[in-house]
């Protein structure tokens, strides 16, 4: 067990040991202008409206961003007419026991139950691909889930797949079946997860999308609890 962090008036400051919390892992990417994005989608940029340092009375900024930003929800108004958007989406499977799970697949390649390191025993797996390693470079190899694979979480009651690339079809394939497999199975996405270096095993999954009315989707800050 980690200590808990507290803020002082002089900055962040260890707790007493009786507020010890779980260990906390952000598998979030940073947000920032370098980040990599879908091609011609919109970069992450913070517009500074006042600043300390001109003599403004305090910070102030206005952010422009695509919602697929980095570690994010996808709901499936973004695929499909009709369907809910981010604000309508029930919240519980964004949060609770998850697996992080490694899968043997190439560039470009489609994740089958069989390509699995372990077995899908919780509500929420994450699927690390390592075909995507860095966030602020785009590249068009990253590896999707296959239908089968889908319907082998929605069989065994998964409510949310995460995976470590930009989406959860390849790039090269604009049907993107499993998106649309993921919808009819009820299955919660998280995309663009930063998995690097984190142990394969279970965990808490903390990963809520902000409440964007309309929105296809929602950036997240995706923590894993231990």
């Amino acid at each position: 067990m980690a200590r808990a962090w507290r803020w002082t008036a002089a900055g962040c400051a260890r707790s007493s040991a009786e507020e010890a919390v779980p260990e906390l892992i952000d598998v979030s990417p940073r947000l920032h202008a370098g980040l990599a994005v879908w091609p011609g989608d919109t970069r992450f940029g913070l517009e500074r409206l006042l600043r300390l340092a001109d003599g403004d009375p305090l910070e102030l900024s206005a952010l422009r961003s695509t919602v697929h930003a980095g570690a994010h929800a996808d709901a499936p108004s973004h695929f499909r007419p009709g369907a809910p958007a981010i604000d309508r989406l029930p919240l519980a499977p964004y949060f609770g026991p998850c697996r992080l799970i490694d899968a043997a697949v190439g560039p470009r390649g489609r994740v089958r139950p069989a390509d699995l390191a372990a077995e899908v025993d919780a509500p929420r797996v994450l699927i690390r691909t390592g075909t995507r390693p860095d966030p602020d470079r785009w590249s068009e190899d990253f590896a999707g889930l296959s239908v089968e694979l889908v319907r082998h979480l929605g069989e065994r009651g998964v409510v949310l797949a995460g995976i470590d690339t930009p989406s959860m079809d390849p790039f090269a394939d604009p049907a993107i079946p499993a998106h649309h497999a993921l919808a009819e199975h009820g299955i919660a996405i998280l995309e663009g997860l930063d998995l690097a270096g984190v142990p394969a095993g279970r965990y808490t999954l903390a990963a809520f999308p902000l409440r964007l009315a309309g929105a296809e989707a929602s950036p997240v800050r995706a923590v894993l609890i231990r």
